[in-house]
């Protein structure tokens, strides 16, 4: 009852309380990125949502504009140079993320879940295996059980294995562990900056299968040619 409605009702409650409540606070970070910088106030990104469905993920624009295209790519690390005065205040307490409660209205998302992944990033939707399209059969959340482990600093793999534990295990009590745990996190900052160890990780597993690939390929090889052989 809680996966199928109770969880829906709450986020749909909780979003509208939090809009009000967070409406004045949000207008004045709306202000402050405007004067600061160039550019739209709300950053909308597509991300792949339940099911595989492709939504507008919103947030407040932390960096300048154009960003993504300039040296770095989609992620941020410490340190980087594109992210604005305002926008490394409101990444450090998570303020960013509050117009997607306009996301959660809509359906888009829940407050808690698996965080949305990118189009394109790890993979396209067809390269998922089995196992990996688990995390997609509920909302993406603005927070999660990955996202309390270790946040910016985990890799693909670990934020995959975190989010099929939660899909499997899903319920009030876990969801009520995460909030806690997402509130202790902001407040401590505990994992929201990536210090470039995660990218040193991801290239690492990119090399492992590359030489994967590479070592199934010369073992088709090498059965190919017996099988030659053996037909000779």
């Amino acid at each position: 009852m809680y996966k199928h409605f109770l969880k829906r009702f709450f986020d749909v409650c909780i979003s509208v309380l939090g809009l009000i409540i967070c409406a004045i606070p949000m207008l004045f970070v709306a202000i402050a990125i405007k004067i600061e910088s160039k550019g739209p106030v709300i950053f909308k990104q597509e991300r792949v949502g339940k099911n595989g469905k492709v939504y507008r993920m919103y947030k407040f624009r932390s960096m300048c504009v154009g960003a993504e295209q300039q040296e770095g790519g989609v992620y941020c690390v410490k340190g980087d140079k594109r992210v604005t005065k305002v926008g490394k205040f409101i990444r450090a307490t998570s303020i960013d993320e509050l117009p997607q409660f306009v996301n959660i209205i809509r359906g888009d998302m829940s407050l808690i879940g698996p965080r949305p992944v990118l189009t394109y990033y790890p993979k396209n939707w067809e390269e998922y295996t089995e196992e990996e399209l688990k995390r997609f059969d509920v909302r993406p959340g603005v927070t999660g059980w990955a996202a309390v482990h270790g946040r910016k600093t985990n890799t693909v793999k670990a934020r995959f294995e975190y989010d099929n534990y939660y899909v499997e295990n899903l319920s009030l009590w876990l969801d009520i562990k995460i909030f806690f745990m997402t509130i202790k996190s902001v407040f401590t900052n505990e994992g929201n900056e990536d210090d470039g160890s995660s990218e040193v990780k991801k290239e690492e597993s990119a090399q492992e299968a590359e030489e994967k690939s590479i070592e199934q390929k010369v073992a088709a090889v090498e059965k190919d040619y017996t099988n030659a052989k053996s037909n000779d």
